[in-house]
C-alpha cells in the first residue's frame, strides 16, 4: 500500500504490512535508544492489525486490508516550556475532531457524486464525534480512537482505528459500519489518511501557538461544533461502575464533558467514562 501524499505530511512515516499495535511499535520506537529518530508528528500505520486495543481494555479487530490503523506521535511543548498537564486532555479531541472532518470529508465527496447522477432525494449522511473520541456516521462508528502518554512524559501517542472496507458480515458489532457500507465504494486510504494527519498538525499548531488555550486556539469551538453528544441524552457508566443519565450539556475547559443530571438538574463534569446515547 502507497501513501505519497500522507508520507509528505508526517516528519516521519512509516507503513507496515502487519502490526500487533501501532501505538505498540510507536511507543517502543518513541522512547528507545533511536528515539531522536522519531519526532513530533511521526507516524506508523497499517492495513493488517492483530492486536489492536481499543477504550477501556477492548480489543479491536478487523480482517486484513479493510481497515487502518494509524498512530501519531505528539511531543508537544509550548514556547515558553512545557505543556502544563491539564492540556493534555484536549489531544483525544483534537484527534477525534480531526478524524471527524477527514470521514466527513469522504462522505460528502460521495454524496455530491450521488446527487449529480441521482434524484435529488439521495440519503445524506450525519457524520459527528461522539465525545471522547468516536466517530459516528448516521449514529453507527467507523473510527475509535485510543490516546496513550509516553512513559518518560515526553509525548503522547494517538491510535486511530477506521473502517474503510468491512461489509455486513466483518462489522465487530450491531453498532459499527464502513466508509464503504455508506458510500458504496472504498475510499483512498492515502487520501484519508492525508486528510486526518493534516487537519491533527493544523489543529495542534494552533493550540500550542495559542498557549494550550482551547478557546483562544479555536479547539473547544471546533470540538463543540462537531460533538453530537452535546445536546443528547446520555447514560454514561463512570470509572467506578455507577450510571450518570441525564442531558450533556457542553465542555469545560478542560474539555471534560457537562452533564445535567436528569434526577437532581446538577450539573456534573465528566473526567472519563463510557457514553451510551439514549433514545427516547
Amino acid at each position: 500500500m502507497e501513501f505519497p501524499i500522507s508520507s509528505g505530511i508526517g516528519a516521519r512515516f512509516e507503513y507496515l504490512d502487519e502490526a500487533g499495535s501501532t501505538n505498540d511499535v510507536l511507543v517502543t520506537r518513541a522512547t528507545g535508544p533511536d528515539a531522536q529518530a522519531w519526532p513530533d508528528l511521526s507516524v506508523v500505520v497499517t492495513d493488517n492489525q492483530t492486536s489492536g486495543r481499543g477504550r477501556l481494555g477492548r480489543t479491536w479487530l478487523a480482517p486484513s486490508g479493510k481497515s487502518l490503523a494509524i498512530s501519531v506521535l505528539l511531543r508537544p511543548r509550548l514556547a515558553t516550556g512545557p505543556l502544563p498537564a491539564n492540556r493534555y486532555g484536549w489531544f483525544p479531541l483534537l484527534a477525534g475532531a480531526a478524524m471527524t472532518q477527514a470521514v466527513r470529508g469522504v462522505v460528502e465527496a460521495a454524496t455530491e457524486v450521488t446527487v449529480d447522477t441521482a434524484a435529488d432525494d439521495s440519503p445524506r449522511h450525519e457524520v459527528t464525534l461522539k465525545w471522547p473520541n468516536d466517530v459516528l456516521i448516521d449514529g453507527y462508528k467507523v473510527s475509535g480512537i485510543l490516546s496513550e502518554l509516553l512513559p518518560d512524559a515526553s509525548g503522547l501517542c494517538i491510535g486511530t482505528g477506521l473502517n474503510l472496507a468491512l461489509d455486513e458480515h466483518d462489522l465487530p458489532t450491531l453498532t459499527s459500519t464502513s466508509l464503504l457500507l455508506v458510500t458504496g465504494a472504498v475510499p483512498d486510504p492515502d487520501a484519508v489518511v492525508a486528510a486526518y494527519l493534516t487537519e491533527v498538525r493544523d489543529l495542534t499548531e494552533a493550540f500550542l501557538a495559542a498557549g494550550a488555550d482551547p478557546v483562544a486556539s479555536g479547539l473547544h469551538a471546533r470540538v463543540t461544533a462537531l460533538c453530537g453528544t452535546l445536546g443528547a441524552a446520555v447514560r454514561v457508566e463512570l470509572p467506578g461502575g455507577e450510571d450518570l443519565i441525564g442531558t450533556a450539556v457542553g465542555l469545560d475547559p478542560d474539555g471534560r464533558l457537562i452533564v445535567e443530571e436528569q434526577a437532581t438538574g446538577e450539573l456534573q463534569a465528566v473526567a472519563a467514562g463510557d457514553v451510551t446515547h439514549l433514545r427516547y
